[in-house]
């Protein structure tokens, strides 16, 4: 069963929950977990300094989503699709399939916009399940098209 997207006014009652110690990102509707996805944050732990690579915790919004209607495993540099289609692994952190542009509510995060923190799909499926991003929330790419269809701008997300 596929959750149904939120309209905007119900929007208020949705919420992406990310579990740093647990791998996962919950999306709950009212209070109530409606799907989950496994996922990978940073390899170097969290935090909200500029260029730590950490992933920020507090409270966001997803402030921009980028990438509606590209195959799933498409490039994307400096937030516009190259085109290319990525093969799995390497050692590069890709940012592929969608984008899910967070903006930090708090005052430790308001930051996080400028420091680039998204969730995004990853050449590097494989690491899901263990923290190995550069500072961003990894999804497999067909979690993360998934994802962004269910989710509009403004959706609150907690991150710890």
């Amino acid at each position: 069963m596929t959750p149904d997207k939120p309209d905007r006014q119900s929007l208020e009652d949705w919420e992406m929950r990310v579990d740093i110690a647990r791998q996962v990102v919950d999306l709950c509707r009212g209070g109530e977990l409606v799907k989950s996805w496994p996922i990978s944050t940073s390899r170097f732990g969290q935090g909200c300094e500029p260029g730590s690579f950490k992933t920020p915790t507090g409270r966001f919004v997803v402030s921009e989503k980028i990438g509606e209607g590209v195959p799933l495993w498409t490039v994307f540099k400096s937030r516009e699709s190259t085109g290319e289609i990525a093969a799995p692994g390497g050692e590069q952190d890709g940012v592929l399939t969608r984008i899910l542009w967070l903006a930090g509510l708090d005052s430790e995060n308001t930051n996080t916009r400028d420091r680039y923190i998204y969730f995004h799909g990853t050449n590097r499926e494989d690491l899901i399940g263990t923290p190995a991003s550069h500072g961003c929330v990894r999804l497999r790419n067909a979690d993360i098209a998934e994802l962004f269809e269910l989710v509009p701008e403004g959706t609150n997300v907690v991150i710890g």
